[in-house]
């Protein structure tokens, strides 16, 4: 679907709830013992893969009235997981899956095959899981075999902390007790703060020191029978950044200002930028605002990128994102495709190895931009298009539902104009 885009952006917003926070409490869940409800206003493509993909292991996962009703696990021998382009799904569930000796084989969408897992299966594989490719070099298909055992493990951290978060679901129900040791620097480390969370408020025993994780074995997931996803903090950039470089205020509501999701750094990142945030009780409003370029290290927060990036195409002078190679390997390209959004816009911008640099100056819509099927890429250039001269087309719009469904109608509610192309 194309979609043509204008408006001036105000008012008020509220995000959907934390897919990150959601995929960690639906799995702690479903490894449990009994029924559990968790409140989650609202659902996303990413948020089926996983529901989808436990219940194909033996869980019984339904959603209705803004709540998932969770049956945990019976074992089921042999299913088929398909994690749609979620890479969440895939690689927290194949240790998982390994743990739980369910013969499993996984399939993927999108880039999803083409994402790397190499290090993740070499681990699994020399504690008593096989995997067999069906169409290498392709990760996807992969079946898996085996039951995965406790004991030693050496991962690198600089590829995905979705492999630790994984281990981390799974090593409490191995047999053995275990030590997970990160080598280099671990990325994301935020989002094993929210796996720590998830997996210790069902009652897990983990003790973290550095880069060195012990897990005792033979533990029992006793998450609390009713739990809340809360807002969403990555989907929330998008509406503060909006604030900031559009003529009115945003005011975003319903977020947790002490949650543990690495992208509420979004305040702290626009701030270094100059940006005028008022962070309420039970709400931010970001306020229009001068904005300069800097330089803002990007290891913890590679999400924020494609909107951060928007904020420093408004920006005097040039702003350098350090840290941000890894974004080659999500939905997209997400550097070269973020340089030919900016371009689409008439903005510069230069990839290194590990940088993006944007250099800040007056957008215009000038060409059609391509959303490279990402949906960070497709509601950064949204954001982008309300401060462009003239009238946006984003194509491929609809890739927005893998996170944010509901997204062009929030843009909408702020007083954005949206007609379908086609």
């Amino acid at each position: 679907m194309d979609i043509r885009l204008s408006g001036i952006l105000s008012g008020s917003v509220v995000p959907p709830p934390s897919k990150s926070q959601a995929h960690r409490l639906l799995i702690c869940a479903a490894l449990g013992k009994e029924p559990c409800r968790i409140a989650c206003s609202a659902l996303n493509d990413d948020l089926v893969a996983t529901m989808d993909s436990l219940n194909a292991l033996g869980a019984a996962i339904s959603y209705s009235d803004g709540c998932f009703l969770v049956q945990p696990v019976r074992v089921h021998k042999g299913g088929t997981l398909n994690c749609g382009e979620s890479g969440s799904t895939l690689r927290f569930l194949l240790s998982v899956a390994a743990v739980l000796g369910a013969d499993a084989t996984f399939v993927g969408a999108g880039k999803l095959p083409q994402r790397p897992n190499g290090d993740l299966r070499s681990a699994l594989s020399l504690h008593g899981v096989a995997f067999e490719q069906h169409n290498p070099p392709a990760e996807l298909p992969l079946a898996c075999k085996g039951r995965l055992s406790g004991g030693k493990y050496i991962l690198p951290g600089n590829i995905s902390s979705q492999y630790l978060t994984g281990l981390l679901f799974a090593l409490p129900l191995a047999g053995e007790d275990s030590e997970i040791e990160i080598t280099g620097t671990l990325t994301s480390a935020s989002y094993i703060q929210m796996t720590l969370d998830a997996v210790r408020s069902a009652g897990i025993v983990v003790n973290s020191k550095g880069n060195i994780f012990t897990i005792p074995g033979n533990q029992q997931y006793t998450l609390p029978h009713n739990v809340t996803v809360e807002g969403d903090w990555s989907s929330a950039a998008f509406w503060i950044v909006a604030g900031v470089i559009g003529k009115n205020p945003v005011t975003v509501c319903g977020m947790n200002r002490d949650s543990l999701q690495g992208d509420r750094a979004i305040i702290d990142h626009l701030r270094k930028m100059g940006a005028f945030i008022e962070e309420r009780e039970e709400s931010i409003v970001a306020m229009p605002s001068h904005l300069f370029g800097t330089e803002l290290d990007c290891m913890d927060t590679p999400d924020l990128v494609p909107v951060l990036a928007v904020a420093a195409s408004a920006a005097d002078g040039e702003t350098v994102f350090t840290n941000v190679g890894r974004l080659r390997y999500k939905e997209s390209d997400r550097l070269a495709a973020m340089q030919r959004t900016l371009a689409s816009f008439g903005i510069a911008s230069a990839v290194g190895e590990d940088t993006l640099t944007v250099y800040g100056g007056k957008a215009v819509a000038k060409d059609c931009v391509d959303s490279f099927g990402d949906h960070r890429i497709a509601m950064s250039a949204a954001v982008l298009s309300t401060i462009a001269e003239g009238e946006t087309v984003i194509k491929g719009a609809e890739c927005v539902a893998k996170s944010y469904p509901r997204f062009y109608d929030d843009f909408c509610s702020l007083g954005g104009k949206i007609l379908k192309d086609k």
